[in-house]
């Protein structure tokens, strides 16, 4: 017994536990949204917008949540902005925008050989990094993410399901894209230290895909994707600290395993069908 509560003793992992139970929450929540839009690929590119803005943000001596938080919505709005033109496509907007934007920040480590350490914090998370200020910023930005998503639940509903009845109907479609990229780059900013850029997508995609094998319901989903974040987060996290690796990587690890064990049991239930449509809004 001793040896399972033995890694509460030290305050870094006490931290590092509260931040990656919640980071595995907050992005399972906003997940389900991201996944049933059909679009993962935003959670992949702005997380490496925002490493553009991370790297300049250490390399001026500012703040990093001030110096990324500013790159991130900027990104994303920009991304938003971009994508609403037809004739583009929001798919060749983040990939443009995007990978300049971390381009931009692997040539500002590449002039400044000091940044190395944080350089792989940035990429795979680094629960060491995370204190109590850390602790308050990602419940704070949890909270208020949840809060929004919660209050303006039916028209977020409306645009998930049908963008283009639900601007018939008078939802401000426009206005609620953009506070959405918003709430996403704010959750890629506050889970980074934990999660890192490059696994911050899939802790965005697999808790929701989870979810959706095994139910139908709208409502349902959300529960379940949040239960399997927490949980993961939960878990990779107290994992890491026995395995000796990045939070990130066994936080994720975690998900994907759990995703095989659902996905092998709902095959099996109903011969080997994976439902990725039809959601009910209920």
């Amino acid at each position: 017994m001793e040896v399972l509560l033995d890694p509460f003793r030290f305050e870094f992992f006490r931290n590092g536990l509260i931040v990656a139970t919640i980071s595995g929450g907050i992005c399972a929540l906003i997940g389900v949204y991201v996944v049933l839009r059909n679009m993962s690929y935003i959670g992949h590119g702005l997380s490496h917008a925002i490493f553009g803005g991370a790297v300049a943000s250490f390399l001026v001596g500012i703040n990093f949540y001030l110096g990324a938080g500013a790159w991130g919505f900027a990104s994303a709005l920009m991304v938003n902005r971009v994508a609403r033109r037809r004739s583009i496509g929001a798919d060749a907007a983040i990939g443009v925008i995007t990978t300049a934007s971390f381009a931009f920040g692997v040539a500002l480590i590449s002039r400044n050989a000091g940044f190395t350490r944080n350089f792989e914090a940035a990429l795979f998370g680094n629960v060491l990094g995370v204190n109590r200020s850390d602790v308050i910023i990602v419940t704070v930005v949890a909270a208020a993410v949840a809060g929004i998503l919660i209050a303006l639940y039916r028209p977020m509903l409306f645009l998930t399901f049908d963008a283009d009845v639900a601007s018939v109907f008078g939802v401000p479609t426009a206005r609620l894209d953009a506070l959405f990229a918003l709430l996403l780059a704010a959750t890629v900013i506050a889970t980074m230290q934990v999660l890192g850029v490059t696994l911050i997508a899939a802790a965005l995609v697999i808790p929701p895909v989870v979810a959706r094998m095994v139910t139908d319901r709208f409502r349902t989903m959300l529960a379940i994707s949040v239960v399997v974040g927490v949980a993961s987060g939960f878990v990779g996290m107290y994992l890491s600290f026995y395995l000796d690796i990045a939070s990130g990587a066994s936080i994720v690890l975690t998900q994907a395993s759990v995703f095989v064990l659902v996905y092998i049991a709902t095959s099996r239930g109903r011969s080997g069908r994976m439902r990725l449509a039809g959601v009910s809004s209920h």
